[in-house]
């Protein structure tokens, strides 16, 4: 019998190439015993039905309350939304841009007023007034509630351990599981998407509040005490008043998650807002119009953060003037020429509605647009779509030798094939061994052996054995139990399959993000040029709702697949451009100047010196690419995937609680199984750095 204690003394690349030993023996028997292959149904657990009968059981008892709850909050949304529309266009417009002006001075002022008359322009003011109608009451409540909680957090350490892992498991749930329990309980309508904007939108008001709180200076503290200030003197006038910009960034992100939610509220909630006439336009294939809504989201989304984000950051006065009227001053000058656009409506027909004379419909010209350049360059299209479909996204599926055919790739594999790529495969990593770099040998084994096979045609002990010894040379025996657990998870659930396949797409459209981005972020820190022009299109793309990142797209290249990779690597890659340039910026100047004055060529500053010390950060860029290609996941089975994602939203679809949240609690338990593999990492590239700079 072998000695554990010798087994541990094995080095890691001998136990590595037995683990991929045994998993390739595993793919080979699956052929004589296919219970390898697919996990038995007779051993899995009916927990779908047993989540239908337990939501059936509480809907039963509590179904009155909570529809009468949601009438409740129907007033608001309706009393806002018909405010909104009542108030004349020039109103909301001089307030808006003087809002504009106060967070960002005269360029924020014009791009409000600009995006504003695009919306009247496009005919589209009472769709975007009632979808800001959603926001202007989800966002109190959720700016509440996570302040509340907060608050709570700060002062009772055990409530924060309480509601840190409730806050991950409800920004790694994807909203439509979710949108399921809370569809069934408060009925059909616009009060769904408001309940669920306040769960999705509340969590980084907990985490900013907590923190604004915490960072408070202790000699503020200090002077707060000795000038006799009360407790609750002391939280007011002392702690909120010194961590307000950071509470107030808590308000521009809870905003901005809130926004998120207007299309998918919109799939349910079915009400005339901007994101139904996205949705509702999409579905009938009119990209035009789709594009024209979709626009506006898009303004809507960087217009709130801006002026979100503006005021949150500003300098405060310290001097404050005497009197009401000049301390609030800009409050009563904006009500001033508030009441003034309004009397002026009262003379001018035209300011009171927007003519529709003076709107404009794109719509027809777009598609026109877009039709003639798909057609121009679909041969160019089609090549590379094929080329991405055949050569990455079906072998990692269904491996490489079920691929290659004359169809796809133009030959018929033969035995040959499978030497000279396993030579290769073989090659490539005895060449990483060689120079010292066993991890880049052994990730060039498993991914060789994976392609082969296909993540769907590889035994699901084969993937468990992989999974768990991964955990453990990545965090240990407590990651290597996690990963234990997630797989015991997903077999006995009968999440399995389709769990593998949100993997595949997922996890190939992470990679290629968080390379495209490392490479962006990279040449961003080497030229201040590239950044600066590279800024706004990261901003853009980081304040654009993940559903209007899918319009451009499928007008191009149509559903499938190829389509979703897109959209999520689009939604993916700005993390890890800021983070890597971000890293690579803040390397200590004196790492840098001792480099460059031992010889170090520009190169050998950025691969040996830069890229290293940043590897930390980069890592956390790796890390939010994975939790941003997750929640993108559930989006994109809209174009036609076929994972959780799709599962999820058949049961959003059908009403089916079980099978719609099973999944989303499966896409959950990857997301957090991820997280911990890159924390893992993150804090192995910090041990090395600490170990370099020391």
């Amino acid at each position: 019998m072998a000695d554990p204690a010798r087994l541990r003394r094995l080095p890691a690349s001998v136990v590595w190439i037995g683990v991929l030993a045994l998993v390739l023996v595993l793919a080979l028997l699956q052929v004589r015993f296919p219970q390898l292959h697919a996990y038995p149904k007779e051993w899995q657990l009916p927990l779908t039905d047993w989540l239908n009968v337990a939501m059936d059981g509480i809907v039963a008892q509590t179904k009155p309350f909570f529809r009468f709850f949601s009438r409740i909050m129907s007033y608001p949304m309706q009393g806002v939304a018909d405010l909104l529309a009542w108030l004349p266009w020039p109103v909301s417009v001089v307030v808006a841009v003087l809002i504009g002006y106060r967070a960002g001075k005269m360029p924020l002022a014009l791009f409000t007023g600009a995006s504003l008359f695009y919306v009247l322009a496009m005919g589209l003011w009472p769709d975007t007034m009632n979808s800001l109608a959603l926001v202007a009451v989800s966002v109190p409540l959720a700016v509440g509630l996570g302040f509340g909680l907060g608050v709570a957090g700060f002062f009772y350490p055990r409530v924060e351990r309480f509601l840190t892992p409730l806050m991950d498991i409800t920004q790694t749930i994807p909203a439509f599981a979710y949108l399921l329990p809370i569809l069934i309980l408060f009925g059909f309508g616009p009060v769904v998407g408001l309940i669920a904007g306040v769960i999705f939108a509340f969590p980084p008001m907990v985490k900013n509040t907590i923190v604004g709180l915490r960072e408070v200076p202790s000699d503020i503290i200090e002077s707060g005490l000795m000038s006799g200030a009360t407790p609750w003197q002391l939280f007011i006038q002392v702690r909120c008043t010194a961590g307000l910009r950071q509470i107030l960034l808590g308000v521009n992100q809870t905003t901005m998650a809130a926004l998120s939610m207007i299309i998918i509220a919109s799939i349910i909630g079915g009400s005339a807002d901007i994101g139904w006439k996205v949705l509702s336009t999409l579905r009938k294939a009119e990209f035009g119009e789709s594009l024209v809504a979709g626009i506006v989201i898009a303004l809507m989304a960087m217009v709130l953060d801006r002026i979100t984000y503006g005021l949150a950051t500003r300098e405060q006065d310290v001097d404050q003037p005497p009197g009401i009227i000049a301390r609030h001053r800009f409050g009563l000058g904006a009500l001033g020429a508030g009441l003034l656009a309004y009397a002026l409506s009262l003379f001018i027909p035209a300011l009171q509605v927007w003519p529709d004379s003076w709107t404009f419909d794109p719509a027809g010209p777009l598609n026109s647009g877009i039709e003639a350049f798909v057609i121009a360059a679909k041969p160019l299209l089609d090549a590379t779509k094929n080329f991405v479909i055949f050569a990455f996204v079906l072998p990692l599926k269904i491996g490489l030798y079920t691929v290659v055919s004359p169809f796809t790739w133009g030959f018929t594999p033969t035995l040959w094939h499978a030497a000279l790529y396993v030579a290769l495969v073989l090659g490539a990593a005895y060449h990483a061994r060689s120079t010292g770099r066993i991890g880049a040998a052994i990730a060039i084994l498993s991914f060789g052996l994976i392609m082969f096979f296909g993540l769907t045609n590889m035994t699901w002990p084969g993937i468990a054995l992989l999974l768990i010894y991964f955990g453990y040379r990545s965090g240990g025996t407590r990651l290597a139990s996690w990963s234990a657990a997630a797989m015991a998870f997903m077999l006995l659930s009968g999440s399995y399959e389709k769990a593998v396949l949100s993997v595949q797409l997922c996890g190939l459209a992470v990679v290629a993000s968080f390379f495209l981005g490392c490479a962006l972020g990279v040449l961003a820190a080497e030229s201040d040029r590239f950044s600066r022009i590279l800024r706004p299109i990261n901003d853009t793309l980081q304040t654009m709702p993940p559903f209007v990142l899918l319009i451009p797209i499928i007008m191009i290249f149509k559903i499938g697949e190829f389509s979703a990779l897109l959209a999520i690597i689009s939604y993916a890659v700005v993390a890890p451009i800021r983070y890597t340039e971000y890293g690579i910026r803040n390397v200590p100047k004196e790492v840098v100047e001792a480099s460059i004055s031992l010889g170090c060529t520009r190169s050998q500053l950025l691969w040996r010196v830069k890229i290293p010390l940043a590897m930390p950060n980069i890592m956390l860029g790796l890390n939010q690419a994975i939790m941003f290609g997750i929640s993108m996941l559930v989006i994109s089975a809209l174009v036609g995937t076929d994972d959780l994602g799709q599962i999820i939203y058949i049961g959003l679809s059908k009403g089916n609680f079980g099978i719609g949240f099973l999944a989303g609690i499966a896409m959950a338990v990857i997301a957090l199984l991820a997280d911990q593999y890159c924390r893992a990492w993150q804090k192995r590239a910090e041990a090395r750095l600490d170990g370099v700079l020391k």
